[in-house]
């Protein structure tokens, strides 16, 4: 009988058992094939990420800087003029107003003793300053704009030393564009914000102060307020004015023959007296002199008559 195990024996058996698991012990080692049935890795999906965290951080920009403004908005419309309330300027705190004579008009070369730094009425110079949203970077002649208020416009000045980048772009952005307003530096002004319309004063201390858009709801065209209704924002060319080179603001104090505020010696300007302009298409309180012509954008129609354009059209000056 043959000595030794037999090649089909328990003995081979087991080496091959060994063998097997070796086998599979390298593949594990090496990563080798995945078993059967096995769960791929989960991939991240990047870019639908980044799409949401940039909608997210959208919506936080304008949740931060478009949501206040519309709120702010919404709230200073609360001041618009009514039947019920035609100056909302006296619930606004801080709002100073005072009577002043309307239509006395001074020379380009004479100066006003104002009783008020910035002045907001009394005698001013016959040719007003542009304020069809005008934003000017240089001091502008003070008789000028006090006219700009007599026709219903608002006038931000504010302290060139105090007010500059973020706070000088949001005023600037209440200003720029929109009809019968203007704005410029104001040399010595004794607060940081002071905003003007005809009779009526606010000072502040902040660009960011609410009262700004309330005064300014409350007060720009308040057919209440001011003597010159229908009156012109416009630049007249050849009057005297250039809104790109303005008349200089003075920081002289005026001297012994400057006009007194009850303008003593000046007649009031008959052209701005009530029921002085109704014919040839002007609105009552504006009349053109003998041989001057209205634009022609702003004579009458003929049927029914025409409307001043919302800034109130370019009409002469007064007095020319």
């Amino acid at each position: 009988m043959p000595s030794g195990t037999e090649s089909g024996g328990p003995g081979n058996n087991k080496s091959g058992a060994k063998s097997a698991k070796a086998i599979k012990a390298a593949q594990k080692r090496s990563g080798g094939s995945k078993a059967r049935g096995a769960k791929q890795p989960r991939q991240i999906p990047w870019l639908t990420v980044a799409a949401v965290a940039a909608v997210a951080v959208l919506v936080a920009v304008l949740a931060i800087n478009i949501f206040p403004k519309y709120q702010a908005k919404e709230e200073a419309a609360k001041y618009a003029p009514s039947a019920e309330t035609p100056d909302p300027s006296d619930n606004i705190e801080g709002v100073t107003k005072t009577e002043y004579p309307a239509g006395i008009h001074i020379q380009p070369t004479q100066r006003v003793a104002y009783d008020q730094a910035p002045p907001f009425g009394g005698p001013h110079d016959g040719i007003w300053a542009t304020c069809t949203g005008t934003v000017y970077d240089q001091a502008i002649r003070t008789e000028s704009a006090v006219h700009s208020l007599e026709h219903g416009a608002v006038w931000i000045a504010y302290d060139p030393d105090r007010v500059s980048g973020d706070d000088l772009s949001t005023l600037s952005d209440k200003v720029d564009g929109e009809a019968y307003t203007l704005m410029s530096p104001y040399p010595g002004l004794d607060t940081p914000v002071a905003l003007q319309s005809w009779g009526h004063q606010l000072k502040v201390d902040s660009a960011d102060d609410e009262r700004i858009d309330q005064f300014i709801t409350a007060l720009r065209l308040n057919q209440n307020t001011y003597p010159e209704i229908g009156a012109s924002c416009s630049s007249i060319p050849g009057s005297g004015f250039d809104p790109d080179n303005p008349p200089p603001f003075d920081p002289s104090a005026p001297g012994p023959d400057a006009v007194p505020m009850d303008g003593h010696g000046i007649a009031p300007d008959p052209s701005e007296t009530a029921g002085g302009g109704a014919a040839g298409g002007l609105p009552p309180g504006m009349e053109l002199p003998p041989g001057m012509e209205l634009p022609s954008d702003l004579q009458q129609a003929p049927a029914g008559g025409a409307e001043l354009p919302a800034d109130g059209g370019q009409v002469p000056p007064e007095g020319q």
